[in-house]
This record gives structure tokens, sequence and C-alpha cells, in this order.
């Protein structure tokens, strides 16, 4: 974790964060979409820790590098490996839900800015901030039903908290991508502006958020998660439903239709 122009940069320079009163935190992968690998979810605790300790930031901003996508979600290149057995399986997920509860839980305003894709773990990830600002031509999907996995407990818990039961069963029943309009309809998202605006918008907001009160935003932010948090409490069985579907039939067979190009034909 080195300074490179004023970048501090984390999993080799694949996530980079900015320090300012408004802060920006990038996922600087284009080349692959800004797809997530594990090094990547790994390193947003230290991400969060940073941030945490520096006062002098006061709105964390979470932006994909190359204006294409915010992610495609899990790097897929690394499904052999993560998921080569049921213990590495469990590490790889529990590594995502640490990643995704720390941004949820970091004292500070948090925006997700999208543009192109948000997709699968990438969603997630935009889910975890506070709010989302998105350009008119993102596209948003999450997308286990594709790949014969279940979504987990807390991600399910994320996506209802936004949009409602009825539009989260639609999303994840059907994995289709959501036009931005859309989005801003159900709640998925909060703002949307042309492309060529979304950083203005972004940082007059933003830049607003960190003119007032960090006392009055911090307490309501970890006031408003409480609440929400009560009832997201997970257990064994639900648990149990997520991590179950790795080890499926289905998984095998949406993987290997992955790979191959091809729609998956489920039993």
């Amino acid at each position: 974790m080195e300074p490179t122009d004023g970048w501090v940069t984390f999993a080799d320079g694949a996530l980079r964060l900015m320090p300012s009163r408004v802060a920006l935190l990038e996922i600087n992968a284009p080349e692959r979409r800004n797809a997530l690998s594990l090094a990547m979810w790994t390193a947003i605790e230290a991400v969060a820790e940073r941030v945490e300790a520096d006062e002098s930031i006061r709105v964390l901003l979470v932006r994909g590098a190359g204006g294409k996508a915010f992610s495609a979600g899990a790097d897929i290149g690394e499904f052999a490996d993560v998921y080569a057995t049921p213990e590495s399986t469990a590490d790889y997920n529990a590594r995502v839900r640490r990643a995704q509860a720390r941004l949820r839980d970091l004292p500070r305003p948090t925006i997700a800015v999208v543009d192109g894709v948000c997709v699968g773990g990438g969603c997630g990830l935009a889910l975890a901030c506070d709010l989302r600002f998105a350009a008119t031509d993102a596209r948003f999907g999450i997308t286990p039903a594709r790949l014969g996995l279940a979504y987990s407990y807390a991600d399910t818990a994320q996506l209802v908290e936004k949009v409602g039961p009825a539009r989260a069963k639609d999303i994840l029943f059907s994995g289709r991508l959501l036009e931005a309009g859309e989005a801003l309809a159900i709640g998925l998202v909060d703002r949307l502006a042309a492309p060529e605006a979304l950083t203005g918008t972004v940082a007059d907001y933003a830049e607003g958020l960190a003119a007032l009160s960090q006392t009055s935003i911090r307490a309501a932010k970890a006031i408003i998660n409480r609440l929400a948090d009560r009832q997201a409490e997970s257990s064994a069985d639900m648990d149990a439903l997520f991590s179950d579907s790795f080890s499926g039939p289905d998984f095998r067979e949406g993987y290997a239709a992955f790979l191959a190009k091809r729609r998956p034909v489920f039993g």
C-alpha cells in the first residue's frame, strides 16, 4: 500500500483511494470491466480502516475506472480456485460478506457512482453504499439464477431494503438487466444524471454533505442501519440455502455454461 501520485493503492493497484474531504475509492481494473477479485474483496477492509482513521475524510465515493463499468461482478477467472473445495468456497464467500459489511458500516456517507454495467457482486458492492448515483445509460443486474446459485441472506436483505420484496423477487427470479430509468423508479438508484454530468452532480451533492454536521450524519447512518439490520438477522437454515447452492448440480451446469458462453440447461 504505497501512495502513487496522491493515490493510495491496494490489491496491487486494482483498488486505489484518493484521500480528500470527499475521497474517491476507484475499482481500477477496466481491462476486465472492473471485475472484483478475491484480493480486491479482501482489500476493501483495509480501505475502510484507512478511511475511518482519517478524520479529514467526510464522504467516500466509490466508482469504477474506465467509464464503461462500475463492476461486472466477481472475477470469473478465479472461480476454479475459489470454488475448488467447500473450505475455499466458504472462505471466499465470507470475505465478500465482510467487505460489504465493512463498507455498509463505515462511519462516513458512501455514494456509489455508477456508469456502465453494475452486475452481480458489483451490484452488491453498490448496494452496500448508502446511496447510488448513476448515469442514464447505466444498467444493473443480479444474476445468481443464471449460474445456479442462491443469493446470500445479507445481500438479499440489502436488496429488499432498497426495492421491497416483490421487486427483489423479480430481480432475483429473472436475473435480467435493468435500465437506469427502471432502477431509479424502483429505488435501486437514488439519482440519475446524463453521463457527462454525473461527476459534477455527485460532487455537488457530496460537497453539500461534507459541509453539514458530521455528528448528525454519522448518527443518522448508524441508527438507520441498526433499524434495517434488525429486519435482516440471518439463521442457520437461511445460511445453508446459500452455501449449499455452491455444491449443487445447478452451479456446476451454470458455471460450465458461462465458461462455454452458452445458455445453461438446468434440471
